[in-house]
């Protein structure tokens, strides 16, 4: 997990959250209001769903984005039903949330963090699932 997440306010626009994307290198943020996630908005969301539907990055809100209920794991989830998590809805990013600590997002969960800890042949059992379409 990397700690310490970086979250985009729902009100903040699109080309400042790639901005934000661009300098910590990173290819999703969580959407959140304070410390409460509320959506995650990724770099091909805000090319898909915004520039090549024609809007303007600099006046659409991440939060116009946010849709449905994020998924996330609980501090203390084993890693197995991460992996069945991710694995079932086809993420490749999965936020961490704290919920004795008030439901707080403390990190965040990527493919090269499992492709770190995991074995050769779990990674690509992983990989495989995520990558087939439904």
């Amino acid at each position: 997990m990397h700690r310490d997440a970086t979250c985009i306010p729902a009100d903040e626009t699109l080309d400042r959250a790639a901005q934000v994307m661009r300098n910590l290198d990173v290819g999703a943020l969580p959407i959140c209001n304070e410390d409460r996630l509320i959506g995650m908005l990724t770099d091909r969301d805000i090319v898909v769903r915004c520039i090549a539907e024609g809007h303007d990055p600099s006046r659409v809100r991440a939060g116009d984005l946010a849709q449905g209920t994020p998924r996330w794991v609980d501090v203390d989830t084993d890693v197995s039903d991460v992996l069945e998590l991710m694995e079932a809805h086809q993420i490749k990013r999965v936020p961490v949330i704290d919920k004795k600590n008030g439901k707080r997002l403390v990190g965040m969960i990527c493919e090269s963090d499992l492709a770190r800890n995991l074995g050769d042949e779990q990674l690509a059992k992983f990989i495989a699932a995520i990558s087939v379409p439904h």
